[in-house]
């Protein structure tokens, strides 16, 4: 069951994590502050989907590896604190700012600058996330490992 889970949980984290990020960045640069509010407010509803998402994919993954951390298993257990740490310490408190800011229609310096530091922490979750989906297909034979001569 655990090897259904895993592959499932986090490609809803990432596919999560992409929504967020697309709709702010597009929102931004072409839709109406009303579209903006809607969607900065509407984002952290999506955490309760993205929560147990990472959580079900890390559990997952540590039980799979089951104490291995060597290799490209080492590498993808190695990522899973920074992502972990990078969405609690950042992106969900940012996510809450600018919520709160945008009922508020309060876009101003603050709400920007915590726009940008969002979008690239975003952006660096989405890219760990994808590194490990990659290093998931390689385990499972799913993509050919490359040897260095």
């Amino acid at each position: 069951m655990i090897k259904i889970i895993h592959p499932i949980a986090g490609a809803m984290a990432i596919l999560t994590i992409t929504i967020f990020w697309l709709s702010t960045l597009l929102s931004e640069l072409f839709a109406s502050q009303e579209v903006i509010i809607a969607i900065k407010t509407t984002i952290p509803w999506g955490f309760f989907l993205l929560v147990p998402a990472i959580a079900l994919a890390g559990g997952s993954g540590f039980k799979l590896a089951n104490r291995r951390r060597g290799g490209v298993i080492g590498a993808k257990v190695k990522r899973m604190p920074i992502i972990a740490v990078n969405g609690i310490l950042i992106l969900i408190p940012s996510a809450l700012f600018l919520a709160a800011k945008a009922q508020a229609s309060e876009f101003d310096t603050s709400f920007y600058a915590v726009q940008a530091l969002e979008l690239v922490a975003g952006a660096v979750n989405i890219s760990l996330l994808s590194l490990n989906m990659r290093d998931g297909f390689k385990i499972k034979g799913r993509l050919k490992r490359h040897r260095r001569e």
